[in-house]
């Protein structure tokens, strides 16, 4: 049974930074897509970021709102991939959610219907 179990959300100040971990069970991100998602009070689920592999190697695309301020990584050998979030903003608070699907091979998925696996999620909340 695959599992995802998110670690590492809190509050934090504006400017700051957190670093969010998804340890996965059963499932192989080495070769499997794997995504962030985020979700605000009052809002639909919002894509962030995804490792996504292709013939050429994993590639990762991230949501304009959160570029060149988010980083994506994985460790093979511990079967986790981490958010390091930087120059975080007050509107980057919300539940993060990491999830992950074996039908999104060579093709990048950034909808939440996309995806069959997720966490439990963590809160994140930035204050200004």
């Amino acid at each position: 049974q695959v599992q995802l179990v998110e670690s590492g959300g809190g509050l934090e100040q504006t400017g700051g930074s957190l670093r969010l971990s998804c340890a996965a069970s059963e499932y192989t991100f080495s070769s499997n897509a794997m995504a962030w998602f985020r979700q605000a009070p009052g809002k639909e689920r919002e894509f962030v970021t995804v490792l996504t592999w292709y013939w050429s190697g994993a590639t990762t695309t991230y949501a304009d709102s959160v570029k060149g301020r988010f980083t994506l990584s994985r460790d093979n050998a511990k079967n986790t991939v981490y958010l390091q979030m930087n120059s975080l903003k007050p509107e980057d608070t919300a539940v993060y959610y990491c999830a992950g699907s074996s039908l999104c091979r060579r093709r990048t998925c950034t909808k939440p219907d996309e995806y069959t696996y997720w966490g439990q999620g963590t809160q994140v909340t930035v204050s200004s």
